[in-house]
């Protein structure tokens, strides 16, 4: 009887241990009632595209497009270790410089997001190509481990980054899209992949020159870490038809950085400069179009 006994212990306390495993999580796991450690995202189908954003401004489909895409957001913060974080300070400096494009009429404006939403990298600039933006802006934040780190930084991508995608943009385009009003599904490979050469050379002398205008409009108004344009391979700027430009606008590392750039005063000065050089840009190149 007392092995007997034994033996039903044995059996029956992992079958205890189990369901009282399984009470606590009901109790204390279920989302309202203690730890809510499950996430849950919502997907787009496979292979289905990120919504387009809307367009402010102008109803008139002639008017230049500008698409600025606040860098990070939803599950990535981006940089920053305390209350302020990437995510919504790069928010808030593009709606302030969408606000200062509006204000003054005659450039139509979307922002690859407007709330805290996660995008990946290539949904960015796709979403400028497929409303044949004008221009792509992305802003950020920089980060360093050295808090005397500071000052604001602008990219364009880099002359390798550039040759380099020609050849295969042309082949995961499959010839079946357009670069610079080019139907790519009328030519060769080898021609394709010169048109998107080309197309390239000609947006990075853009991108190169938005730049330079934004570091200009910002001297005095804005601190530059650089005295000069900077250039890397980052997806983002991976347009082969859309002069595209990536704009660290300081560091969050950096105290006073993050408290100008999350002040009114420090969002205002970078939405006029800003605004102003892409207005140039425009005037530049009116009738190009």
């Amino acid at each position: 009887m007392r092995r007997s006994l034994q033996l039903l212990a044995v059996i029956v306390a992992p079958l205890v241990v189990f369901a009282a495993m399984v009470g606590a999580d009901r109790t204390f796991g279920a989302p309202g009632r203690g730890l809510a450690y499950v996430v849950r995202l919502d997907l787009p189908p496979a292979g289905a595209e990120v919504g387009l954003p809307v367009v402010e401004g102008p109803l008139d489909a002639s008017r230049p497009l500008v698409v600025i895409d606040p860098g990070h957001g939803g599950h990535d913060p981006g940089a920053g270790t305390g209350t302020l974080k990437e995510k919504a300070l790069t928010l808030a400096l593009a709606q302030a410089l969408k606000e200062q494009l509006l204000a003054k009429g005659g450039i139509r404006v979307a922002l690859t997001r407007d709330d805290d939403r996660f995008l990946v990298l290539e949904e960015r600039s796709g979403i400028a190509r497929r409303m044949k933006a004008d221009l792509f802006l992305s802003i950020h934040a920089d980060s360093a481990d050295r808090a005397e780190a500071s000052g604001a930084t602008v990219y364009t991508l880099s002359d390798r980054g550039t040759s380099e995608i020609a050849n295969q943009l042309a082949a995961r385009e499959n010839r079946s899209d357009t670069v610079n009003g080019v139907q790519l599904s009328s030519t060769t490979d080898v021609v394709s992949a010169i048109l998107v050469d080309l197309s390239q050379r000609e947006t990075q002398a853009r991108s190169d020159e938005l730049a330079r205008l934004i570091m200009r409009e910002g001297t005095g108004r804005l601190p530059f870490r650089e005295r000069f344009l900077q250039q890397a391979n980052f997806i983002v700027l991976k347009s082969p038809d859309v002069p595209s430009v990536l704009f660290e606008a300081g560091y969050i590392s950096n105290e006073d950085d993050a408290g100008r750039l999350a002040s009114p005063e420090g969002r205002g000065a970078f939405a006029e400069s800003t605004a102003q050089a892409i207005r140039v840009f425009f005037a530049r190149h009116a009738g190009s179009r």
